[in-house]
């Protein structure tokens, strides 16, 4: 146990093992955002996941270290701008603690205030419901409120690096449905 915390000290190693893991994982790159006291705010945001249709609700995990973090709390209304393929250097300027990382960037105010980015492949607006502390993140869970997609294919973000989503290429099913996958 660590002298601060009632969990056990993480190992080291096998923290290195799951980073390897996540690594290995593609995701889209979200910027999630709020507005407090008229000053935009946002990060960018990998561990983002639809929850429930009915009613609509997604969830976003986000580091207590980050600088937009406690803004988070300050306000209900949120959103969840999905990056399209040409916006690896908004994902980089997002990525960075600090700063004004709306500058030079073209957006709008969504119904609630939440910062709606131009360009994006695909869009959300949120009214945060839940507040769940994990570790060393908290799971942000946000009622759907509205919800638009555009025609440009989204980025994606694997093994370190920025990759455009239109380029994926279809899997085999044919590959995918032999015995191999049920374990036959």
């Amino acid at each position: 146990m660590s002298p601060s915390s009632s969990e056990p000290a993480a190992d080291e190693e096998l923290v290195d093992r799951v980073k390897e893991v996540h690594r290995r994982f593609p995701t889209g790159v979200t910027i999630v955002a709020t507005t407090v006291a008229g000053r935009p705010y946002g990060l960018a945001v990998n561990a983002f996941s639809s929850l429930s249709l009915e009613p609509p609700l997604v969830l976003a995990c986000v580091a207590a270290t980050s600088s937009t973090y406690p803004r988070l709390f300050e306000v209900d209304a949120v959103s969840v701008n999905i990056l399209a393929h040409d916006q690896a250097a908004v994902a980089g300027a997002f990525a960075r603690s600090g700063g004004d990382k709306f500058e030079g960037l073209e957006w709008r105010p969504g119904a609630g205030g939440a910062p709606l980015l131009a360009g994006v492949s695909a869009q959300l607006e949120l009214a945060v419901e839940h507040r769940i502390p994990a570790g060393t993140h908290t799971i942000f869970v946000g009622r759907v409120l509205a919800a638009s997609a555009g025609d440009k294919a989204p980025l994606l973000y694997l093994g370190g690096g920025f990759f455009d989503g239109g380029a994926l290429r279809a899997a085999d099913l044919q590959a995918t449905t032999r015995g191999d996958v049920r374990g036959e």
